[in-house]
C-alpha cells in the first residue's frame, strides 16, 4: 500500500490552537490532481499544500477542501517549516518554490520564516459604483475606502472596533465578483488589523496572501515600509510585513501540531 507523509502546522503563531492550520504533504513522486483534491477534502483544513521534492525549485500546490487555489501564504509558511526542519540541511536559510503564481522564495530570520511574495497593488473603487454599495451592505458600515486586488476586494473602515464588530452578510458576499473580502483599519496596538471572509468558507483565521494587498496600501498610508499586522479572527495571528520594491515580505512564527502518514 502506498503512503505519503502528512504534517499539520499552525502558521503565524507561536502557540498551538491559534494562527491558521495547514496540512503539508511532501511528495517523493507525484500524485494525480484527483488524489490531491481528495486528500485536501479528507483533511478538511483551510488548505493542504503538496510539495514535489523531485523538482528544482520545489513545486508547490495548494488545495482547499473544494478546489485548487493559485496562492496561499499560511500553507507556504507551514510547508517551509517542515522543509527547514526535516528535508533540507540545517545550514539552509532559503527555499525556492515554483507555483501557479510564479517563483516564490522563503527565508529564515531568527525563529521566524518570511515569505517573499509579489506585490498585489490594490486599485481604488469608485464610491458611486455598485461594488462599493454592495460591500457597504455586506459589512453593514460605511467604508472610508474600497480597493480591488487581483483576487480580493478590501474595505477600509475607521477603527479596529469596527473591524471587530462586523458580521458580514455571507449571502451577499457570494455576489461579490472576487475570491473574498478583506476588512481592515489602523490598529490600536499594531500598525493595522484585518479580518478576511470568503464565500462558502466563512472567516479565514490568518490569510497570508491577503497581505500582498494590504501591505502596499498601509505602507503608503502610514509612510513606513515595515509594519506589524494583527489578523483579528477568533484564532488570531501576528505578521511582520515589509514592502520591498515589487515584493512583500511576510514573516511569522509557526508551531508543529501533527506528524503522520496518508495511506492510498
Amino acid at each position: 500500500m502506498k503512503s505519503i507523509p502528512l504534517f499539520q502546522v499552525d502558521a503565524f503563531t507561536d502557540r498551538l490552537f491559534s494562527g491558521n492550520p495547514a496540512a503539508v504533504c511532501p511528495l517523493e513522486e507525484s500524485l494525480s490532481e484527483e488524489q490531491m483534491q481528495s486528500i485536501a477534502m479528507e483533511n478538511n483544513l483551510p488548505e493542504t499544500a503538496f510539495i514535489d521534492l523531485s523538482e528544482s525549485p520545489f513545486r508547490i500546490r495548494w488545495f482547499t477542501p473544494l478546489a485548487e487555489i493559485d496562492l496561499c501564504g499560511h500553507a507556504t509558511l507551514a510547508s517551509s517549516r517542515i522543509l527547514f526542519d526535516d528535508y533540507v540541511g540545517s545550514d539552509t536559510r532559503e527555499i525556492y518554490f515554483s507555483s501557479n503564481s510564479g517563483d516564490l522564495r522563503v527565508f529564515k530570520q531568527g525563529e521566524q520564516i518570511f515569505l517573499d511574495f509579489p506585490v498585489d497593488e490594490p486599485v481604488q473603487v469608485n464610491p458611486n459604483s455598485r461594488v462599493w454599495s454592495l460591500i457597504e451592505q455586506i459589512i453593514g458600515v460605511g467604508p472610508v475606502g474600497v480597493l480591488k486586488g487581483r483576487d480580493d476586494f478590501m474595505a477600509v473602515v475607521e477603527s479596529e472596533e469596527q473591524v471587530l464588530s462586523v458580521v458580514p452578510d455571507m449571502i451577499l458576499l457570494d455576489d461579490l465578483a472576487s475570491r473574498g473580502l478583506i476588512i481592515t483599519s489602523v490598529g490600536n496596538e499594531s500598525d493595522f488589523v484585518s479580518r478576511c471572509f470568503f464565500p462558502k468558507l466563512g472567516e479565514d483565521p490568518v490569510t497570508g496572501s491577503a497581505y500582498t494587498v494590504m501591505t502596499p496600501y498601509w505602507a503608503k498610508e502610514l509612510g513606513k515600509v515595515s509594519l506589524i499586522a494583527y489578523q483579528r479572527s477568533k484564532r488570531g495571528g501576528v505578521l511582520n510585513c515589509e514592502l520591498s520594491g515589487d515584493r512583500v515580505l511576510i514573516g511569522g512564527y509557526s508551531i508543529r501540531y501533527l506528524d503522520g502518514r496518508v495511506y492510498l
